[in-house]
């Protein structure tokens, strides 16, 4: 396996984490309510400080032990170098067997597949950055690694997301059953080159 590539599209530039991004990131979690409600600001921000050092790390430590690229990525402005967001992918166990096209089943074994995330700032939406990285991720890991499909989820309402799943070439199914939240409706784009 190797690194996956420093992404650039017209407008955006999709890299790695480095430790000077936890001002941005923190802001950004903070400002969509990524936020554990029970948690203090600080250990917010312990958790958040966290999660950016295993970010910067992840990608080489990934390739050092031959691994697939998974993980989230800072997404800036090409031309200024704004922060806008993070997107990446991650290996998740899905229940997909939950879903029509996959059975229907209420007691569905769980399986891997690759998921994509995204998350903009709020000053920032509208400009149609979620679709432009998220076509990025997608070209890069099915030309690149030549997976079979990849997903996204979300819940009910978060009709955003839908939408820019429907700008990702992704089919909407919508899980049979209630749970897990945030598996309730499933975009699935599938491998043109499979």
């Amino acid at each position: 396996m190797t690194t996956l590539p420093v992404l650039e599209t017209e407008r955006l530039r999709i890299r790695p984490f480095t430790s000077n991004d936890l001002d941005q990131v923190h802001q950004l979690y903070t400002v969509i309510g990524w936020v554990d409600e029970v948690q203090t600001p600080d250990e917010q921000l312990a958790v958040r400080r966290r999660y950016v050092q295993w970010s910067s790390l992840n990608h080489q430590a990934l390739a050092d032990l031959h691994q697939p690229p998974t993980g989230d990525r800072i997404v800036e402005l090409k031309a200024t170098g704004q922060f806008v967001g993070v997107c990446g992918n991650a290996s998740l166990w899905l229940p997909m067997g939950q879903l029509p096209s996959f059975g229907g089943q209420t007691n569905s074994h769980m399986q891997p597949e690759v998921a994509l995330m995204w998350a903009v700032l709020p000053e920032s939406w509208g400009n149609g950055y979620a679709p432009e990285m998220g076509r990025a991720l997608i070209d890069a890991l099915f030309t690149q690694f030549n997976l079979r499909r990849i997903v996204a989820t979300t819940e009910y309402n978060n009709t955003a997301s839908q939408r820019v799943m429907e700008k990702l070439g992704m089919r909407l199914e919508r899980n049979l059953f209630p749970g897990p939240f945030w598996f309730q409706v499933v975009g699935i784009v599938e491998n043109p080159a499979s």
